[in-house]
C-alpha cells in the first residue's frame, strides 16, 4: 500500500534528525554515521509525501553541537526542534533559543549505568525554568526506569513528551511498569507519547535486519495508547533518518505503519492537531 497516495498524509512529523558529516561526534557515540542528512534533504522528503512541517530532536551522538539545527530552525519557519542542553543553561539562552523555534529541551537518559538525581538543585532549576517559558521536556530512556524517572519529574509543572512508545520491555509490552506508568503520567495531564522509532522497540544493533517483533509489539503499544490516553496525547513522529538502520526502514513504512496503528482517518488528524498545538501554537 502507498499510504502518501491512499491516505491522507499526517501534517507534522514530530521526531527527526538532520546532521553533517563534519558535526563534533561525543568521544563515546554509540554509532559513527558516515552519511548526512541535511535539512534540505528532510524537507524534500517531508514535501514528497505531503507532510508540511517537521520537529528536529537533537541526537545525541553529536552531545550539545546543536548549532546546525538552530541555523535551520531560523532558515526553515515550518521546523522547529528540541535542543541537547546543560541542566545550569541560562534563562537568556533558553530563551534565545525560543525565539529561534526550540519548543523543548532533550533529555536522554538511555545507556546509562546510572540515572542523573533529577530533584538536583541544577535540573530542578531547569525544570523551572521550562515552565516558566513553556518549552517542554522531551525524555528518552528505557522503559523499567519510567516509574523512578516519572515520579520526579511529574511534580515539576513542565510539559513531558516521551520517546518512542516509552520504551518498554519487548518481553512485558503493555504490562511493563514503566509503560503502565507513562499511561497514569497521561492521565494527570502533561504528558504526551510520540508514537515512532517502533523498529527501536527492542533496541537492536546498527546495521541489523528489523527484528520482526517490533511490529506486533508496536500495533499493541499504539492500541493501547489510543485506548487509554486518546490521540489528544499523542504525536506521531518517522525518526527519519534512521540513524544506525538506514537500509532497514524506509519513510513510507512508517507511514504504512501509522496506518495500521491508527485506521481511522478522523483520529489520525486529531493526533496532527495534537502536533500542532505542542510544537506550533
Amino acid at each position: 500500500m502507498t499510504a502518501s497516495l491512499k491516505v491522507e498524509p499526517p501534517v507534522v512529523d514530530a521526531h527527526a534528525h538532520i546532521f553533517t558529516r563534519d558535526m563534533p561526534r561525543i568521544r563515546d557515540a554509540w554509532f559513527r554515521p558516515d552519511n548526512e542528512f541535511t535539512a534540505e534533504e528532510y524537507l524534500a522528503m517531508l514535501d514528497t509525501h505531503g507532510i508540511h512541517f517537521g520537529v528536529i530532536a537533537g541526537i545525541s551522538i553529536y552531545g550539545l553541537y546543536n548549532d546546525y539545527m538552530l541555523d535551520k530552525l531560523r532558515q526553515y519557519r515550518r521546523l522547529r526542534g528540541t535542543a541537547n542542553i546543560l541542566p545550569n543553561t541560562d534563562r537568556y539562552i533558553l530563551e534565545r533559543m525560543k525565539e529561534d523555534g526550540i519548543v523543548g529541551v532533550r533529555l536522554q537518559l538511555t545507556r546509562r549505568k546510572e540515572l542523573p538525581d533529577l530533584a538536583d538543585e541544577e535540573y530542578q532549576l531547569l525544570l523551572r525554568r521550562l515552565a516558566d517559558l513553556d518549552l517542554h521536556l522531551q525524555v528518552v530512556v528505557e522503559g523499567p526506569r519510567w516509574p523512578a524517572v516519572l515520579a520526579q519529574l511529574e511534580g515539576c509543572g513542565a510539559k513531558l513528551v516521551i520517546d518512542h512508545f516509552g520504551h518498554p520491555d519487548p518481553a512485558l509490552g503493555v504490562n511493563c511498569a514503566g509503560f503502565q506508568a507513562i499511561l497514569r503520567s497521561v492521565e494527570k495531564g502533561r504528558t504526551w507519547v510520540k508514537l515512532s522509532g517502533a523498529y527501536r522497540l527492542t533496541w537492536s544493533s546498527p546495521g541489523q535486519p528489523r527484528d520482526p517483533r517490533t511490529r506486533t509489539l508496536a500495533r499493541e503499544l499504539a492500541r493501547e495508547l489510543l485506548r487509554q490516553a486518546g490521540p489528544e496525547r499523542l504525536v506521531w513522529g518517522s525518526d527519519c533518518p534512521f540513524v544506525g538502520h538506514e537500509s532497514a526502514v524506509s519513510f513510507q513504512d512508517t507511514l504504512d505503519e501509522l496506518d495500521e496503528w491508527v485506521p481511522d482517518g478522523s483520529t489520525r488528524r486529531k493526533i496532527s492537531d495534537t502536533a500542532l498545538k505542542l510544537y506550533f501554537s
